[in-house]
């Protein structure tokens, strides 16, 4: 099978765009699987773009491995960009499983999306037993073997944990990281980050992705950790959430709702033999 697909990131989180609108292209588990391999051509998830009645496009994005994404923050802004440069429109709405989401195509390759209504409802993360979701009561051990109990549940379009920590470097995300996402908490698994409040405005942070492992950057990570922070009184309603390549700019609206802004990359057409 050969055909061709493009390829962009937002902050070096990274995506394979497969444009299905003109085509029917029936991908295996497998194939995507190969497809998101750092061997072959690599990416943390990727995006099939869709027909759709209601928007400019229905998106369905696939996690590395395989499974599927329930919303990716930084692929929706990266396929607004995409179809932007196609139909010259600076507002682009996007279907995805959580909804409509809405994007303004700014200046200088940024987008800011609304990313819709954070949740803390335990059913609603979902977990699988009701329990605090502002402190889940899960412990985990630092590098010099010291204890902590913590955890902030909060469902973007997705289930995320986020811990809040003094020092990111003195825990190692890559073994905590699948612990934690496989937890028998989360019957759908999760994302998990680390994060360190920098200042009322600015957060440091690492993001273990469900299904995708260690990354970059993760936008609806960044949403999640500024909405737990601004619920637990740590930062205000607009945060930056610092990755390792740069930041996206949260702002968090009375009802909930949360925009993101930040960079996305140029488009690159690429060719798929596979």
């Amino acid at each position: 099978m050969q055909f061709n697909a493009f390829k962009m990131d937002g902050l070096g989180n990274d995506f394979v765009i497969i444009d299905q609108r003109l085509q029917n292209l029936n991908l295996s588990k497998n194939q995507i699987v190969k497809i998101c391999k750092r061997n072959f051509i690599g990416c943390d998830q990727l995006i099939f773009i869709n027909q759709s009645q209601s928007s400019h496009g229905s998106l369905v994005f696939y996690n590395s491995d395989g499974s599927i994404s329930g919303a990716c923050g930084n692929g929706t802004r990266c396929v607004a960009r995409f179809l932007s440069a196609e139909n010259n429109q600076k507002t682009i709405s996007l279907e995805t499983s959580s909804g409509i989401l809405n994007s303004n195509i700014l200046d200088n390759n940024f987008v800011e999306t609304n990313i819709g209504k954070a949740t803390i409802e335990w059913n609603k993360i979902p977990l699988s037993k009701k329990v605090d979701t502002k402190n889940l009561g899960i412990k985990i051990k630092s590098k010099d073997n010291s204890n902590y109990i913590d955890g902030i549940a909060v469902n973007v379009g997705n289930p995320h944990v986020i811990f809040f920590v003094e020092n990111i470097d003195n825990f190692d995300i890559q073994k905590i990281g699948p612990e934690i996402e496989n937890h028998e908490l989360f019957p759908e698994k999760c994302n998990v980050t680390f994060a360190k409040v920098i200042n009322k405005n600015k957060i440091l942070v690492r993001v273990w992705e469900r299904g995708a492992g260690l990354t970059k950057a993760c936008g609806t990570a960044a949403c999640a950790t500024a909405f737990a922070g601004f619920l637990n009184g740590l930062t205000s309603k607009k945060t930056d959430i610092q990755f390792e390549l740069g930041f996206l700019s949260i702002r968090i609206e009375y009802d909930f709702s949360i925009y993101m802004s930040g960079p996305v990359s140029e488009i690159k057409e690429i060719e798929v033999i596979i």
